[in-house]
């Protein structure tokens, strides 16, 4: 019975390839956009899942009382890592680490500039990394160590065995290969090349040292712990709360320690009042949302086309329940070519999402693949495909199974007005859809620009980072004169943050006007000569560092958010008090957007340095090419720094990078705006191709009395068009009502005017137009005397 239904099936498929096209294509299109937004889903929040016991390890932060407002942090002091230890026995182990930045390697004549942690010994037994050679508890025992990756080995020793061997960090120290680590997965948050072990991070740098025996308000690491089996983070939250608070001063008494289990630090990574408030997780959301609409989308389609095309189906039905064919078995029948049409669409989708992987990944920086030996896949993937056939076949099955056999036989197929009225209603919905994700796109893209085109405070045009080491630091006034003696640059400073980041803050003590209790966390960068002037940064009023450091070591340089912060009238030589010693204010300088681009500018202060500080920056020639700068700008560094390879990044690259989540959500929002159009175009086109065929006669009649081509294409037109308009209409609240909430997060956000929406709405039309007017015009066209001959 069931090779019968199924070559009845395909005998229907390949009689009639134009409206089994349009079914198979749209449906595959729907698919493989569900599949493609499943699978990235499924890898991002799947993120760090791969750890053993990843429920039980958790990264420690702080909530810090700001006049009334809990600022979330991650930094925390060595002093908190020694309390947890030896206070919270529910912490099986905890370890403290750097924030994982980059470090020269240098095995010979290799040179590398690869990501690394210093992290404690119990790192690798929190975390569970493979090891390949070696152990958890001796790889990170000896300070003078380090642990390599897979890749990392190789790129230093080639084939070699690694371990034993000796690398060069930072051209300091040799480090001795203790083990081997399994290359870290995609999906996990850290992506280090190598470790060191913390103790050598102590044993090589006094501050770090010292920072062991310092106070709360020492935050310069981080830390992770893994609980003891059995253990809630309930069961701790209230011991470790208070913890910092044994010490008399106001940032441990404004201070309480808190947890956040370490799988969901990828996607829950914003906080707001001391509580996880959403992150990533929101664009994925929102996304899952879009992939079950665009797919329903293609299923109201297979939906519409069969159930119009009912009337050429109306006599083979009233045949078969003439003959005795219950309608059980009609229904089997047409459920049946509705899973053969999911089926040839699912092995299209399938190709269509491998075709689209390259793409896709290099938008959204994944790596899916499609799990082809993956059993468990593969079952969902069949179940999937028997909901999508059901879903889309279940309504035509019935429908078409419920005619009455005498009245079709008569031929007159019960396709009347419930029947036309559901299509239209099936219309509305799809091309709702379509409409708010063309809102979507637009807001989006309106947004990002907003931002982009906001004045950043600065010149990043041009302007390029070096990460420094010791060797440019005991270089960096020959460096620096050397630059600019080449005519490649045109300034040259050093700071302790890029151009495009803050990467210290600190609490201000003392100030004029300062409230009781009162405490303000402000940016600080340390500077050296010429910094505003390479920057391209504005002074307002007062005056620039002199660029000695013995008489700049007590001046102070503040943004305007600064002086707002602090309501300072006359800020010019005020006294404030930071880090227990008294500074001048010397000057102001315009407000520059080194955090956020969607927010205002974060309070700042500039102090001089006594020595260049983590990053070099320079601003290149007007004259000279970067391609053509860049390889003489590396034979220069490589003098003063010969064993570390060239490294740069330039500032403008690195301000689009704050743009990274708004923008994947603009293109990734304007893709399956097309696509949705797309289905629901091609269901408009078999649609019209059906009205048109059905309408061929009363047409023929038209031209014969004397309609025009015009007259004719407005008749068949015109109930589409108001089908759409009619979306328009149901697209704009529901989207206005989402875009709003969206942009709520944007302290900088455009405002939402009708123009928007009347650009979407014009643009569906107008889409909508060009897809029916073929039919419309072509059966305009046809000749009467052939419609009308067997009349």
């Amino acid at each position: 019975m069931f090779s019968n239904y199924l070559k009845i099936a395909w005998r229907n498929l390949v009689n009639n390839k134009i409206y089994s096209a349009i079914n198979i294509l749209g449906l595959a299109t729907g698919m493989a956009v569900a599949l493609l937004i499943a699978l990235w889903v499924y890898q991002e929040c799947t993120y760090d899942r791969f750890l053993p016991d990843h429920e039980r390890l958790y990264q420690v932060k702080r909530n810090y009382n700001s006049n009334g407002d809990i600022l979330t942090f991650s930094t925390t002091s060595l002093k908190l890592a020694d309390a947890l230890r030896n206070t919270i026995p529910e912490i099986e182990y905890l370890a403290e680490t750097d924030w994982m930045g980059p470090h020269g390697l240098k095995v010979g004549d290799r040179k590398l500039y690869l990501p690394g942690a210093m992290a404690g010994g119990d790192f690798l037994k929190i975390f569970g990394f493979p090891l390949l050679e070696g152990t958890a508890a001796g790889v990170l025992r000896e300070p003078f160590s380090i642990v390599l990756t897979q890749t990392a080995a190789r790129a230093l020793f080639g084939n070699e065995n690694a371990v034993g061997k000796i690398v060069r960090i930072d051209n300091l120290h040799d480090l001795k290969v203790t083990g081997i680590l399994k290359d870290l997965p995609a999906g996990s948050t850290f992506q280090f090349k190598y470790l060191v072990p913390f103790s050598y991070y102590e044993q090589t740098r006094d501050w770090v040292k010292n920072a062991r025996n310092g106070s709360f308000s020492w935050n310069s690491f981080q830390q992770f712990v893994k609980l003891k089996a059995g253990v809630s983070y309930a069961q701790v939250a209230r011991k470790i709360k208070g913890i910092e608070k044994s010490e008399d001063n106001l940032h441990a008494q404004n201070s309480d320690v808190i947890l956040q289990r370490f799988d969901r630090l990828h996607l829950h990574n914003n906080y707001k009042n001391g509580e996880e408030s959403g992150g990533f997780i929101e664009y994925i959301r929102i996304f899952s949302v879009v992939g079950v609409l665009v797919l329903l989308i293609a299923c109201i389609n297979f939906i519409n086309l069969t159930t119009a095309r009912s009337a050429k189906r109306g006599r083979e039905v009233g045949i078969r329940k003439a003959i005795g064919s219950q309608r059980r078995s009609l229904v089997l029948q047409f459920l049946t070519e509705s899973f053969l049409f999911a089926g040839i669409a699912f092995v299209l989708a399938i190709i269509m999402v491998q075709l689209a992987l390259p793409a896709f990944n290099s938008l959204t920086g994944s790596a899916i693949a499609i799990p082809f030996f993956n059993t468990v896949f593969w079952g969902l993937m069949l179940g999937a495909m028997l909901l999508i056939g059901c879903m889309a076949g279940a309504r035509p099955a019935f429908y078409l199974s419920s005619f009455h056999p005498v009245k079709t036989l008569k031929g007159a197929a019960q396709s009347g007005r419930s029947a036309a009225f559901s299509r239209k209603v099936l219309v509305v919905v799809q091309f709702s859809c379509s409409v708010a994700l063309i809102i979507c796109t637009l807001v989006v893209y309106r947004q990002v620009q907003h931002a982009k085109d906001r004045p950043a405070g600065y010149a990043i045009n041009r302007l390029m980072v070096t990460n420094t080491n010791k060797d440019l630091y005991n270089n960096y006034t020959a460096l620096k004169d050397e630059l600019l003696q080449s005519g490649l640059v045109t300034s040259v400073t050093s700071a302790s943050s890029p151009a495009t980041w803050i990467e210290w803050h600190s609490n201000i003590d003392q100030w004029p006007g300062k409230y009781p209790d009162e405490t303000v966390e402000m940016g600080i960068i340390k500077t050296r000569a010429d910094y505003f002037r390479t920057m391209g940064m504005q002074l307002l009023s007062g005056r620039d560092f002199t660029g000695n450091y013995k008489t700049d070591s007590l001046d102070v340089i503040f943004n305007e958010a600064a002086v707002k912060r602090l309501r300072l009238k006359d800020p010019v030589n005020q006294v404030i008090t930071w880090d227990e010693s008294q500074y001048r204010v010397i000057g102001v300088v315009k407000d520059a957007l080194m955090a956020s681009p969607f927010t205002g500018a974060d309070p700042t202060m500039f102090v001089a340095g006594a020595v260049p500080d983590n990053f070099v920056m320079y601003r290149l020639s007007p004259a000279v090419q970067p391609h053509t700068a860049v390889e003489k700008l590396s034979k220069i560094f490589g003098r003063y720094s010969p064993a570390f390879p060239y490294t740069y990044d330039f500032a403008d690259v690195q301000y689009s990078g704050k743009f990274r989540q708004e923008l994947l959500m603009g293109r990734l929002s304007g893709i399956l705006a097309v696509l949705a159009i797309l289905i629901s175009c091609l269901g408009l086109f078999g649609l019209a191709a059906f009205v048109a065929e059905q309408r061929t006669k009363e047409i023929g009649v038209r031209k014969v009395l004397g309609a025009s081509v015009a007259q004719v294409w407005v008749l068949l037109s015109k109930d589409f068009l108001w089908l759409v308009l009619i979306s328009c209409c149901v697209a704009t609240p529901a989207a206005l009502y989402f875009l709003q909430h969206w942009l709520q997060q944007y302290e900088y956000r455009i405002a939402l005017g009708p123009d928007v929406f009347i650009v979407a709405a014009l643009l569906a039309l107008s889409i909508t137009l060009i897809t029916v007017s073929f039919q419309s015009v072509k059966a305009a066209l046809a000749d009467p005397v052939k419609s009308l001959r067997a009349e």
